[in-house]
């Protein structure tokens, strides 16, 4: 195993530590605590595959977050007050089940990604971020005047969506659902990377001419790249909703993007445990840092710029090349 396989390993197996601890010892804040990590890692393991793989600097991932945290807040409401939510041409009701909630997150936040990619990868560099934050904006206004489902006061979801087997408003399983489906998500990342797709994608970012001279449309390559990053943000989104049984327009501002990059940045970008590190980073921060003061992102922001000036690999770069330096 490398260093890097190592670090990975000890990342995964402290995330999975912490919270059975704390159903050991009666801590469900401290559970809660590690199911926003993993939440809001599997939503930067979205960003990272455009990202890191792509070169793709997305400030509009909170769409996709933002549409899977309303996938879910639309079923779920329409099957709490027991009202269809399409009686023509056909009928479509609300539902609570997790799968069924989790399919229509993927589909509904992977056609907004193949219309926002098929209109902002004509661009690049800062005009390709300015678009992408400029359809977050639009999201975020859109959502704001649309009082059938809140408005700016957003949707309570009163009761936590449903899982087969499982009882989800018991903090330790509802942890491991969202557990499982970051490992998943972290096993076809790295399955993606040694792909053919994926190295077509990594040359993309690479050298696209050089691509296009042997055959392969660097449009597409990249369309299908942001395509699947933000179909597993908006996930991310539909998981993260039901964890507060609520949902908001803040899901779609350009601060929420801003953080999920925040999260790839500081544990790595194109490692493929980098947003797991960071969302930990990030999430731990804020929970000891917040009481302290209402201006701990200044800590934060002290801590990205040292990552990176010095650190440019992340912090599990900084590990590897420690390691590899007392070798």
């Amino acid at each position: 195993m490398s260093r890097e396989a190592y670090i990975n390993a000890i990342v995964i197996a402290v995330l999975l530590a912490v919270p059975l601890w704390a159903w050991v010892a009666d801590a469900p804040f401290i559970i809660t605590l590690a199911t926003r990590i993993a939440i809001l890692a599997l939503a930067g393991v979205g960003l990272n595959i455009a990202l890191g793989l792509g070169g793709m600097v997305s400030l509009g991932h909170a769409v996709f977050f933002g549409i899977g945290g309303y996938a879910m807040g639309i079923l779920a409401s329409h099957a709490q007050d027991y009202s269809p939510l399409m009686e023509w041409p056909f009928l479509i009701e609300g539902t609570k089940s997790m799968p069924v909630i989790w399919l229509a997150a993927l589909l509904m936040s992977g056609l907004a990604a193949l219309v926002i990619g098929f209109l902002s990868l004509r661009t690049s560099g800062v005009y390709f971020i300015m678009i992408t934050l400029a359809f977050g904006q639009m999201f975020f206004y859109f959502t704001v005047s649309w009082p059938a489902y809140g408005g700016e006061d957003g949707l309570p979801i009163y009761v936590r969506n449903s899982f087969p087997g499982l009882n989800t408003l018991d903090p330790i399983q509802f942890f491991l659902i969202c557990f499982t489906v970051l490992g998943l998500a972290l096993g076809f990342s790295a399955a993606l990377v040694r792909s053919p797709f994926g190295l077509a994608l990594n040359a993309t970012r690479q050298q696209a001419t050089r691509v296009e001279a042997v055959g392969i449309a660097p449009f597409r390559i990249r369309l299908v790249g942001f395509v699947i990053s933000g179909m597993i943000t908006g996930l991310a989104g539909a998981l993260f909703a039901d964890l507060n049984r609520f949902v908001s327009p803040t899901m779609f501002s350009w601060q929420t993007s801003g953080e999920i990059m925040v999260f790839v940045i500081l544990g790595g970008v194109a490692r493929l445990f980098g947003p797991v590190v960071g969302a930990a980073i990030f999430i731990t921060l804020e929970h000891l840092l917040g009481g302290v003061s209402d201006y701990w992102h200044i800590y934060l922001g002290a801590l990205l710029l040292l990552v990176v000036l010095f650190a440019r690999g992340g912090v599990i770069g900084l590990l590897c090349s420690w390691r590899k330096a007392n070798v």
